[in-house]
């Protein structure tokens, strides 16, 4: 490292300690900048290219993990927790955890008690599948050999749902995504909760275009985090949506496919069906 180097690592490290030691107080951006001698503007744009992500995003995420630990480990109301976080109200609870998990505060206190979760088994090229849907799309997709035990894995994810078996227009249009590219189904929508990283991961994976392919290091570098190439294949392993996030696509840098949570023997197949599908609209 330069010393300017030096300089900026040491004032986004006192940032960062500034925000985690103040994060119920909700500084704002000026607030920040100010206890590090740096312009707003100047300070968001030097945060987010040490960090990967904003300045305001790093406080929701330390707010949501502290909001979780109260929720989940002394069992407090929403009302507490949202006062006890900092925030405004519960609205704001809410919000926070819509933007950022994907689900109510409630949903996640109670474990998934408050979701109705639709389900139905349905035929692919690559076998068969169940596929689960909430309200706010789907949320769970794999590949099922054996009924029964995908639907215990799906039962887990989601311990005190409430689940039909029917097929409902969020699965239908899931499905037609072995028909035609996703990114062309504006139909889709997907309802998935995991971590910040998680999410940035699965993130990136949707940005993977048919028919192409990207290492684990590449992912890694797409969300800022070159470092992080074997988090990245844990991120990758812990997909919960069977082929609508395609993280069949990801493969080793020495180009050989790797391993894939539904078999690699299926995994070479679906690149290689990709490939045929791209050859044949070229």
């Amino acid at each position: 490292m330069d010393s300017q180097e030096i300089i900026n690592y040491q004032r986004i490290a006192n940032a960062i300690d500034y925000i985690r030691l103040n994060f119920k107080a909700q500084p704002n951006l000026d607030e920040v900048a100010e206890k590090i001698n740096l312009s707003p503007f100047h300070f968001q744009r030097l945060f987010t290219e040490w960090a990967g992500i904003s300045p305001k995003k790093f406080l929701q995420y330390l707010s949501l993990d502290y909001a979780k630990s109260l929720l989940k480990e002394k069992q407090a109301t929403l009302f507490d927790t949202a006062f006890e976080t900092g925030l405004s109200g519960t609205g704001r609870l809410h919000d926070l955890f819509m933007n950022i998990e994907g689900m109510t505060p409630a949903e996640y206190k109670n474990g998934g008690k408050a979701l109705s979760i639709n389900y139905s088994f349905a035929e692919s090229p690559f076998g068969n599948i169940i596929v689960a849907s909430t309200p706010k799309g789907i949320c769970y997709m794999a590949f099922a050999d054996d009924r029964d035990e995908a639907f215990c894995h799906l039962q887990a994810q989601f311990p005190n749902a409430q689940y039909i078996q029917v097929v409902d227009v969020a699965q239908q249009n899931a499905l037609f995504i072995f028909k035609k590219d996703w990114s062309e189904l504006s139909g889709i929508k997907l309802h998935l909760k995991g971590t910040p990283f998680q999410l940035k991961v699965w993130e990136a994976l949707l940005n993977i275009p048919i028919g192409g392919l990207a290492t684990y290091a590449t992912v890694a570098s797409t969300i800022q985090q070159p470092t992080a190439s074997r988090a990245v294949g844990s991120a990758v392993g812990d997909n919960p949506v069977a082929f609508l996030i395609p993280c069949h696509r990801v493969i080793k840098s020495t180009g050989e496919f790797g391993q894939y949570h539904w078999g690699a023997t299926r995994k070479s197949a679906i690149i290689g069906w990709e490939a045929a599908k791209i050859s044949l609209v070229e």
